[in-house]
C-alpha cells in the first residue's frame, strides 16, 4: 500500500478532529494506526496533545474523552480501547516515536495535586524528583508556571489524572470498577513496566545515538539503599533546582520509575490543609514570617511568597470509591513486585551485583509509596462517611500491612487466622509501625461511632480483628513500639561499643547490640519522618488504648445483643401472628411496621452480624491478651442491664427550648439500637403511607369512596356510634378506629366515627376473598351467593366481637 501524501500537521490534525464526530471509534482507531505507522515523528508531534485529551479527557473535566471509567466488557468500544491503549499497542508506539526525538509538552502547574502546586507556587522545589528540571519560568510570573514533560511523562500524566479529574458522568451507567477499561489498563501498565519476572521490554524506537535517553534520571544526591533517605531537612528553593547527572544504569528502568512516580503523585499526594501546614518546610515558614513582618511596617510593601500559605492550598480532597480501589490495585502489585526480589545476596552488597530493576524492587515500597499512602489513608479514615463504602479504604489498608499475602508462595493462600507471620517480615513491621498502630487507633474512633448491628459494618470490624490476630503479628508490633520508646541516652551509650569487632577488644555480643541499635534508629526515623520530631506517640498496647479497646468490646457486645433481640422479635412476630391477622381480618399495628426496612435488618443478615461480632470479640481478646473470664463477666453484666432496662428508658437527652435534645451518649445509644423513642403515628390513619402489602390503586380508590360516604352520612354515623345500646356497640366496632382509645394525646385531633375501606386493599384479604369465591364455585354457588355468605360471615364476627368485647375489657 502506497503511503499517502504527507500533509502539514495543522491539516492532519484538522482532518482528525473532523472525523471525530462522523466516524465510529473502531474506524477512527484504524485510521490512527495507519497514521502512526506511516507518518514521521515531525508530522505526529502536534497530534499527541489533542489525541491524549480526546482519549482521557481534558484536565479541567470539560471534555469526557472516551470515558474509560465507564467502558465495561459488555460495551462495544471496550476491546477497541484496550487494544489501542495496550502497553505495546499503537498509542504507546506513537509515544515512543516522539520520545526518540526528545519533544516536550507543557502542562500548567495549576493541574498538579494541591500540595505540589502549593509548594511550587510558594517558591519551594517539591521533594519528588519527577518535577525537577522541568519547570518553565514565563515572564508573567510564578502563577503561570508550566511543566515541560517528555511524551512518555505527558501521556502518563494524563492517564493518571483521568482517575481524579472531576467529570460529569452520566447516571445509571456505572458498573463494576474491576471490570472497567481504566482499571484493566492500570493493571496492564503495572504488569508491563513493573514486571515481577523478567525485565521491562525495550522501546521499539531509538534516537540518533542508538537508544532512548532517560529523560529524568535520578539525582546524584539520592542513592539507592533500603530505608536510607539522603534528602536534606530543608527543601531547596525553586530557583536552585539540583543538577541531574545522567546515570546509564537508570536508562533501563526510567519508564518504570516515571510511571510509578506519576501514579503516586497524582493519586496519593493529597491531604488536608492542616496536614499540609504541618509538613511545610522551615524555609516556607520563615518566608511567610518575613512577609507578615513586612506587611506590618508602613510604606514597605512586599510581595508574598507565591500566593501565601493560607490561600495557595485550597484543594477539597474527597476520593471516590473507584479511586481507592485503583490505589489498592497499585498497592497489591507493588507488594508482588517487591516480593519477587531474588534473595541471592544481602542488601548491603546486592547493589553492586544486582541490576537496576532488582534494586528498584528493594526500595519501591518504602521510598515511593509509604509516606504518601500513610497520609492518604489517614485522610480517608478521618473523613470517609460512616457507611459500608468504607470497606474499599479498609481493604486497601489491610493489603498494605500484609505484604506476605503477595509472595506467590503456597502458604500465602491460607486464611488469615491460620497463617503465621514469618520472622523475616519483622523489619517491614518496624519500618511501617505507624501504618499498624496509628491507623488502628483512628479506626477505633470510627468503629465506636458506627452502627455495628449492620452486617456490613460488623464484617469490617471482624476483618481488622482477624488480620491483627495472626500469630506473631501483635508481638512484632509490640516489639517495634518498645524499640521506638528506647531512651536516647541508652543509644548513645551503646553506640561506641556497637562497632567493635572481637579482634579489637569487643565481644560477639557487640554485633547484636549494633543490630538492636540499627533497629531503634530505623523505627525512630520512620515515626519522625511521618509525624515530625514533636509527635506524641500513643502505644497500641498501652493503658489508654486498652481502655478504648474495652469500650469497643462493650459496644460490640451491645450490638450483638441488639441484633439477637431484633432477630428474636422478628421471629416471634412472624410466628405469633394469628391466622386471621395474616388474612387481614385482624387489626395490624401500623405504628410498628417498617415498610422501608433495609436488607441488613433481615434475619439472615442479623445472624451474620452475630457471627461476625462473636469472632471479632474472640480475636480482640487474642490481640490484647484479655482475660476471657473478665470479658464474659462484662458481656453478661451488660446483657443483664439491657434486659432489665430496655424498652423502659429513652435515649440520653437534655431538655432544650423546643423539647429534648440528644446528647452524644444518646446518639450512640440510638445508633447501637440500645434505646429509642416511642414514636407513634398520630395523624389521620387513612393518610398513612401505603404499605408493601397493600395495592396502591385500591388504597386511593377506597379512600375516595369512603371519604364521600363519610362526608354525606357523617352525622348519622356519629349518632349511631354514640348510642349506649347494642346497636351503638356494633356501630363502634365497624366504624371507629379500634386503637383510637389507646392513642389519644393532647395534640391528637378528636376522632369521629367513619367508614374505612382501606383493609379491603390488602393483598392478604384479596387472596382470602379469591379463595372464598373459588370455594363457592366448587360448591356450585354463584358470585352473588358467595358475596352474601362472605358479608354474613363478617357481620357475625362483628356481632360476636360487639357482644363479648365489653366483657373481655372488664376482666
Amino acid at each position: 500500500m502506497a503511503a499517502p501524501t504527507l500533509q502539514q500537521p495543522s491539516f492532519l490534525l484538522a482532518n482528525l478532529k473532523a472525523e471525530t464526530c462522523t466516524k465510529p471509534l473502531l474506524q477512527r482507531c484504524q485510521d490512527l494506526v495507519k497514521i502512526i505507522e506511516e507518518y514521521p515523528a515531525k508530522e505526529l508531534h502536534g497530534i499527541l496533545p489533542w489525541l491524549v485529551e480526546s482519549v482521557f479527557g481534558s484536565l479541567d473535566g470539560s471534555i469526557a474523552g472516551w470515558s474509560l471509567r465507564l467502558l465495561h466488557s459488555r460495551c462495544y468500544e471496550y476491546n477497541v480501547a484496550l487494544e489501542f491503549l495496550d502497553p505495546s499497542g499503537p498509542m504507546m508506539k506513537l509515544v515512543y516515536k516522539l520520545q526518540a526525538e526528545e519533544y516536550k509538552y507543557e502542562v500548567p502547574v495549576h493541574y498538579l495535586p494541591g500540595p505540589v502546586k502549593a509548594c511550587i507556587q510558594e517558591g519551594v522545589l517539591p521533594d519528588c524528583p519527577l518535577f525537577h528540571n522541568k519547570l518553565q519560568f514565563p515572564l508573567s510570573g510564578l502563577l503561570t508556571l508550566n511543566l515541560a514533560l517528555n511524551p512518555f511523562e505527558f501521556f502518563m500524566f494524563h492517564f493518571a489524572s483521568c482517575l481524579v479529574t472531576p467529570k460529569s458522568l452520566p447516571q445509571g451507567l456505572q458498573g463494576s470498577v474491576a471490570d472497567s477499561a481504566y482499571f484493566v489498563l492500570v493493571n496492564a501498565y503495572l504488569k508491563y513496566f513493573l514486571p515481577s519476572e523478567g525485565s521491562v521490554p525495550p522501546s521499539p524506537f531509538s534516537d540518533s545515538r542508538g537508544s532512548v535517553t532517560a529523560p529524568s534520571p535520578r539525582s546524584s544526591s539520592v542513592s539507592f539503599g533500603y530505608g536510607v533517605h539522603s534528602q536534606s531537612l530543608l527543601k531547596h528553593h525553586i530557583f536552585h533546582q539540583p543538577s541531574v547527572n545522567a546515570d546509564p544504569a537508570a536508562q533501563e528502568i526510567w519508564r518504570s520509575e516515571t510511571l510509578l512516580q506519576m501514579f503516586v503523585e497524582i493519586w496519593l499526594h493529597h491531604y488536608s490543609l492542616e496536614m499540609y501546614q504541618k509538613l511545610q518546610s522551615p524555609q516556607v515558614k520563615l518566608a511567610l514570617l518575613q512577609y507578615r513582618l513586612s506587611m506590618s511596617l508602613p510604606c514597605q510593601p512586599s510581595a508574598p511568597p507565591g500566593s501565601g500559605t493560607l490561600h495557595t492550598y485550597q484543594e477539597p480532597f474527597s476520593p471516590t470509591e473507584e479511586h481507592v480501589l485503583v490505589v489498592r490495585l497499585l498497592v497489591k502489585h507493588l507488594h508482588a513486585f517487591s516480593n519477587s526480589l531474588k534473595p541471592d545476596a544481602p542488601s548491603s552488597s546486592a547493589a553492586a551485583h544486582s541490576g537496576p530493576l532488582e534494586e528498584l524492587k528493594r526500595v519501591v515500597v518504602q521510598r515511593f509509596v509509604q509516606q504518601k499512602l500513610y497520609l492518604f489513608l489517614q485522610h480517608c479514615f478521618s473523613h470517609w462517611p460512616l457507611d459500608a463504602s468504607f470497606r474499599a479504604v479498609l481493604e486497601t489498608w489491610l493489603s498494605y500491612i500484609q505484604p506476605w499475602r503477595y509472595t506467590g508462595e503456597s502458604g500465602a493462600s491460607q486464611p488469615d487466622q491460620n497463617r503465621t507471620v514469618p520472622d523475616k517480615w519483622e523489619p517491614f513491621v518496624q519500618e511501617n509501625l505507624l501504618m499498624f498502630t496509628k491507623l488502628f487507633q483512628v479506626l477505633l474512633n470510627r468503629a465506636v461511632r458506627t452502627d455495628l448491628v449492620n452486617a456490613k459494618n460488623a464484617l469490617m470490624v471482624f476483618r481488622v480483628a482477624k488480620v491483627f490476630a495472626q500469630p506473631h503479628l501483635a508481638d512484632m508490633i509490640q516489639k517495634g513500639e518498645q524499640l521506638f520508646l528506647e531512651p536516647e541516652h541508652v543509644l548513645h551509650h551503646r553506640q561506641p561499643r556497637g562497632y567493635l569487632t572481637p579482634s579489637q577488644g569487643g565481644s560477639f555480643l557487640s554485633s547484636r547490640q549494633r543490630v538492636v541499635t540499627d533497629m531503634v534508629f530505623r523505627v525512630k526515623s520512620h515515626v519522625y519522618a511521618l509525624e515530625g520530631q514533636d509527635c506524641q506517640y500513643k502505644q497500641m498496647f498501652g493503658s489508654e488504648l486498652r481502655g478504648a479497646v474495652l469500650k469497643l468490646i462493650q459496644i460490640i457486645a451491645q450490638a450483638r445483643q441488639t441484633a439477637k433481640r431484633i432477630s428474636d422479635h422478628s421471629g416471634e412476630a412472624a410466628a405469633g401472628g394469628s391466622f386471621l391477622s395474616w388474612l387481614g381480618l385482624g387489626s395490624p399495628d401500623l405504628n410498628h411496621t417498617f415498610p422501608g426496612a433495609e436488607y441488613e435488618e433481615s434475619g439472615e443478615c442479623l445472624k451474620k452480624t452475630h457471627e461476625f461480632l462473636d469472632k471479632a470479640l474472640e480475636n480482640l481478646c487474642l490481640i490484647f491478651k484479655l482475660n476471657p473470664g473478665q470479658l464474659a463477666q462484662l458481656v453478661s453484666s451488660l446483657s443483664c442491664c439491657q434486659d432489665d432496662g430496655h424498652g423502659k428508658q429513652l435515649p440520653d437527652c437534655i431538655q432544650g427550648e423546643n423539647g429534648p435534645v440528644l446528647t452524644d451518649l444518646g446518639r450512640q445509644q440510638i445508633i447501637s439500637g440500645l434505646r429509642r423513642f416511642d414514636l407513634q403515628y398520630q395523624g389521620d390513619p387513612e393518610l398513612q403511607p401505603i404499605r408493601s402489602y397493600e395495592n396502591p390503586l385500591l388504597v386511593r380508590l377506597f379512600y375516595r369512596v369512603s371519604s364521600l360516604v363519610n362526608e354525606r352520612f357523617g352525622g348519622n354515623l356519629n349518632a349511631l356510634c354514640s348510642r349506649p345500646d347494642f346497636l351503638g356497640r356494633l356501630g363502634r366496632h365497624f366504624l371507629e378506629d379500634p386503637d383510637s382509645s389507646g392513642r389519644k394525646t393532647p395534640r391528637s385531633p378528636a376522632r369521629r366515627a367513619r367508614l374505612s375501606l382501606r383493609p379491603l386493599a390488602s393483598y392478604r384479604l384479596l387472596l382470602l376473598l379469591l379463595l372464598c369465591y373459588a370455594l363457592g364455585a366448587a360448591l356450585a354457588l354463584g358470585p352473588a351467593s358467595s358475596t352474601l355468605l362472605i358479608l354474613a360471615g363478617g357481620f357475625l364476627c362483628g356481632l360476636l366481637a360487639a357482644l363479648c368485647g365489653d366483657k373481655l375489657k372488664t376482666q
